[in-house]
């Protein structure tokens, strides 16, 4: 006997707004089998207002609106049973953001849950990533967003500890990280790795699933440090507009992707990883994957 039931995910990030809608199918005996059905990308940039003016602006508030609307739309087209959607840093910082939640809940009916770095970095790591960890390996898991970077380290197949900066790709094309920042973000990765002698990284965000699907890399292959630095310096080389025509990029990534770049080859070099791993997992994975468990665990009390 086969069930077949949709999830969504909504990730109202610093940089876009996402929606992810998954296809769950349970069979008897068997794990529950994952399938991402449909994946939309709205690039609101939400970062720009707020870590400039401490505001969500009223032309954004207008496109939060429409963009939840067709969301909302989506999900019932899709004949979604659950979903939820969590807001992560820019909607965190911005003083109307409580606000603009309860707007887009009257207008949309849509609730939305907004959710601190520990969390953010909780619920990532309830992703597939158990999958793709060795326990006899140990890992450093970081997740680029616009306004923040969540570290997680692993070690024998366990969360040794995990931590948020507010690190950001939009914060840094806005020049709102100080030099303080980065160095504490240096002495902390230092610090929490200094006694494991082999680590690799495991990345994820939409900048570094850029990089890795022009490298060409077999699915579940790692880069290279060698091959993101030459990446780095290549993407540097280039224009905005170079970015866009020759490296075939959108316009919301072609800024942000250079920022990102310089975070991840950062932490391979604090951590003296050789290579990164680029699964194909984010916030909105971890969302449905906490949301299905929590239902089974209703469902056994």
């Amino acid at each position: 006997m086969i069930n077949q039931k949709k999830y969504a995910a909504i990730d109202i990030g610093s940089n876009a707004v996402r929606l992810l809608i998954m296809t769950i199918t349970e069979q008897e005996g068997r794990e529950a089998h994952f399938k991402k059905t449909s994946l939309v990308r709205v690039p609101i940039r939400l970062g720009a207002d707020v870590f400039l003016t401490g505001r969500i602006s009223e032309e954004n508030i207008k496109r939060m609106v429409d963009t939840m609307e067709a969301f909302k739309l989506l999900m019932r087209s899709h004949r979604t049973e659950k979903f939820k959607a969590c807001a992560t840093s820019a909607m965190r910082e911005s003083k109307n953001g409580e606000e603009v939640t309860q707007l887009i809940k009257e207008k949309t009916g849509l609730e939305i849950s907004i959710i601190d770095g520990n969390d953010e970095a909780a619920i990532i790591a309830a992703t597939d990533l158990h999958a793709l960890i060795q326990t006899d390996k140990t890992y450093l898991y970081v997740d680029v967003g616009g306004g923040s970077t969540e570290f997680t380290l692993y070690s024998k197949g366990k969360t040794v500890t995990s931590r948020s900066f507010k690190l950001g790709t939009v914060r840094l094309l806005e020049n709102m990280v100080s030099a303080d920042v980065w160095k504490e973000v240096e002495e902390w990765i230092k610090k929490v790795t200094k006694e494991y002698t082999k680590i690799d990284l495991i990345g994820s965000g939409g900048n570094i699933n850029n990089i890795f699907k022009s490298s060409g890399k077999a699915n579940g292959k790692p880069l290279s440090f060698l091959y993101l630095s030459s990446y780095y310096q290549l993407l540097q080389s280039f224009t905005y507009e170079e970015r866009i025509t020759q490296l075939n990029l959108n316009q919301d990534r072609a800024d942000v992707i250079v920022p990102a770049a310089k975070i991840y080859l950062s932490a391979m070099k604090w951590t003296r990883a050789r290579r990164i791993y680029v699964p194909k997992i984010g916030l909105s994975d971890g969302i449905i994957k906490s949301l299905y468990q929590e239902t089974l665990e209703t469902s056994r009390a």
